[in-house]
């Protein structure tokens, strides 16, 4: 199979969909592998790197697109790349279709099949290719959080961990999954008052058990979450319903009632935010203002440290692509349930539920989809 690797053209983001070790490993089974002029260059990877493998350079993302029969990506195709999508063309990358009605009608309408990073899922449910990026995000948010509550940034002016006589800033996150984790193995490292609230008790039992008095965890049907939301300095939104669209926890009255200066991650972003006041925003032009609180809603967190990023997206992503390139989706898809809840898309059908509810569209079983 033709593997293609174009530039990822969203702002500010410099992640690339394989490493040179990846396209080796690809080239290593017989495919091979095209990837675009400098599209590993913002991920720390040279042309050189990658044509020492084998792999073909193409001077052009339209030389990528018509030659491959594969196109691995980080992001999800802006409109340029989806006019370039051919029927039967395998895309494989993250999509987070939910929140986005026109880039799901352009998949639709270029009859490609369209497999999804964010809704793979494993034999306990997990999202084993969305978890490593969710753990950069979480990690990033506190810094992000700490970095935005200093003054001449907006904030508050208070150093997340305290100082000497001086008692640390609050942190409340909203959800206890991957994102909201390591969020607090940042956070409890800097010293901060931590609060982690989540919808089931077993899991925060988890989280008490790794983390000790360093937090409180707080079950969302026994509290009264705008009073916690009021309190805290640095909120953290890491709430994920696989495939869907985050729900919107934090009211614009709850806004209204925190700190001035308070400072809101909304991690959840990439699936609509689960605080009512955020929109996506840019690491060029990352955070705003609404009524005293900033908020930090840079869509492709990850894309901040895309050295980091990428190698730890290719290490879950590889061995889907191999199996995409060895087997064809057909046959792939067919003999693992977890890989066929990736497909989003295929062939002018919408094939994930959650999408197809959110948006109003026709649902189309997966399973027959790709009969």
């Amino acid at each position: 199979m033709k593997v293609g690797v174009p530039i990822e053209i969203k702002a500010q983001e410099s992640r690339v969909g394989l490493t040179p070790t990846s396209a080796q490993e690809l080239i290593n089974h017989g495919h091979e592998v095209i990837i675009q002029d400098n599209a590993g260059y913002g991920a720390g990877f040279e042309n050189s790197d990658y044509e020492k493998t084998g792999a073909k350079i193409a001077p052009s993302a339209g030389d990528v697109f018509n030659d491959a029969d594969m196109i691995v990506k980080v992001k999800e195709p802006l409109s340029e790349e989806v006019s370039m999508l051919r029927e039967n063309q395998l895309l494989f990358t993250y999509l987070h279709l939910s929140a986005a009605p026109d880039l799901t009608k352009g998949l639709i309408d270029s009859k490609s099949i369209c497999i999804a990073y964010e809704t793979v899922t494993d034999e306990n449910n997990r999202l084993p290719l969305l978890a490593p990026m969710s753990a950069v995000a979480g990690r990033m948010s506190i810094q992000a959080g700490a970095r935005s509550l200093e003054k001449p940034l907006g904030g508050r002016g208070l150093l997340i961990g305290g100082a000497p006589g001086v008692s640390p800033g609050s942190v409340l996150i909203l959800g206890g999954g991957v994102v909201g984790e390591n969020a607090a193995i940042i956070a409890t490292g800097m010293q901060a008052n931590v609060f982690i609230v989540d919808k089931s008790e077993a899991r925060l039992n988890e989280l008490k058990s790794q983390f000790g008095e360093r937090i409180t965890t707080l079950l969302s049907d026994e509290i009264k979450l705008e009073e916690h939301v009021a309190d805290c300095d640095l909120l953290i939104g890491g709430v994920l319903i696989p495939g869907a669209n985050a729900p919107k926890l934090v009211s614009k009255e709850m806004i209204k009632k925190m700190k001035r200066g308070s400072v809101i991650v909304d991690v959840a972003i990439d699936q609509g935010g689960c605080v009512e006041t955020s929109k996506p925003t840019t690491h060029a032009d990352p955070t705003y203002i609404v009524d005293d609180v900033v908020h930090y809603c840079v869509a492709n967190m990850p894309g901040g440290v895309p050295m980091t990023s990428t190698l730890a997206l290719n290490a879950a992503t590889l061995p889907f692509v191999l199996k995409l390139a060895q087997e064809g989706y057909q046959d792939a898809l067919a003999s693992d349930a977890n890989f066929l809840a990736g497909l989003n898309v295929c062939q002018g059908n919408v094939t994930y539920k959650a999408v197809a509810d959110d948006l109003d569209l026709e649902f189309v079983d997966p399973s027959k989809a790709i009969n």
